[in-house]
């Protein structure tokens, strides 16, 4: 469940109705049914070989490019990395590449929030080792299944996948060395619930490595009510001022959130017809629980 490239989640869902501070417990509820839905028709599309229509379409490009593998690339991936999954585990969802801040050492516990296919999480187990362990956690019983068979194909040992909502994380306080999540959080409708959760889950000293999408200015009325921008990671950004905050009333210290302005490039392709690019990036948050 990750990504804003115009892959097959810009293509493929019906996107609910943005709104990041719901107003009622129903119109959370709705969100993440609506969410939980167009990710689930993401899996069995990938699941059955099928996109959602010609590259051309979808990504503005050839249709003789591997349009998952072009995105993950942009992302900031290396080629090493595509290489080293399961087929199938990379579904070109994502916003950045969070491993990239998340320097994970071997033997670590690592929870990767908005599992998907298990791309990222597969990547850490790696780097974590068979002394480790990385927890996938994913709210659509589609994905999670992808994810298990994915791992069962490669024959990982040292990750798992749970079905459970990011506001709610099946698993155990303080038990995590490090969080990562890839343009998953802005998704929620309760994302000072989910930051909550995440310090609930986290040894003192864990520390969160995020990629996503944050609003540089506030978006405009049209854009954050745009159904189809809610799914596609951007009617539900917050600015980076609000997300300090969240962080902070979690309990969080050492804050920093870096703004990618280089993603402008491949978030202009995510919905060109609305500029988004002008108003959010992709950017790295990180930050640590106490001692």
């Amino acid at each position: 469940m990750r990504n804003q490239n115009s892959d097959t989640r810009r293509c493929c869902d019906d996107s609910p109705q943005p709104d990041t501070q719901p107003n009622s417990s129903s119109r959370a509820d709705e969100i993440r049914s609506d969410v939980r839905d167009s990710y689930a028709r993401v899996a069995k599309a990938s699941n059955a070989g099928a996109g959602c229509g010609t590259a051309s379409s979808c990504c503005g490009v050839s249709d003789d490019i591997d349009i998952n593998t072009l995105n993950s690339l942009r992302l900031g991936y290396s080629q090493a990395d595509l290489d080293s999954v399961p087929a199938g585990a990379d579904m070109g969802l994502g916003c950045g590449n969070p491993r990239a801040i998340a320097a994970l050492q071997p033997g670590q516990v690592v929870a990767d929030l908005g599992s998907g296919g298990g791309f990222d999480a597969f990547l850490a187990a790696r780097e974590v080792g068979e002394t480790g362990r990385v927890i996938g956690v994913d709210m659509t019983p589609e994905m999670i299944s992808k994810a298990r068979n994915n791992a069962d194909k490669a024959s990982f040992t040292n990750v798992e996948f749970r079905l459970g909502e990011i506001e709610n994380l099946p698993v155990a306080d303080n038990t995590v060395d490090v969080i990562i999540s890839n343009c998953v959080i802005n998704l929620s409708p309760h994302k000072s619930r989910v930051f909550q959760e995440a310090f609930r889950i986290l040894r003192p000293g864990g520390r969160l490595a995020i990629s996503d999408v944050v609003a540089t200015i506030e978006l405009p009325e049209a854009l954050r009510s745009d159904p189809q921008l809610y799914a596609g990671c951007m009617a539900g950004a917050l600015q980076i001022n609000e997300l300090e905050i969240l962080l902070l009333e979690a309990g969080f210290v050492e804050i920093r959130i870096t703004p990618k302005d280089e993603s402008r490039d491949f978030i202009r392709d995510w919905a060109p017809e609305h500029g988004v690019e002008d108003y959010v990036v992709s950017a790295y948050i990180q930050a640590i629980k106490p001692d």
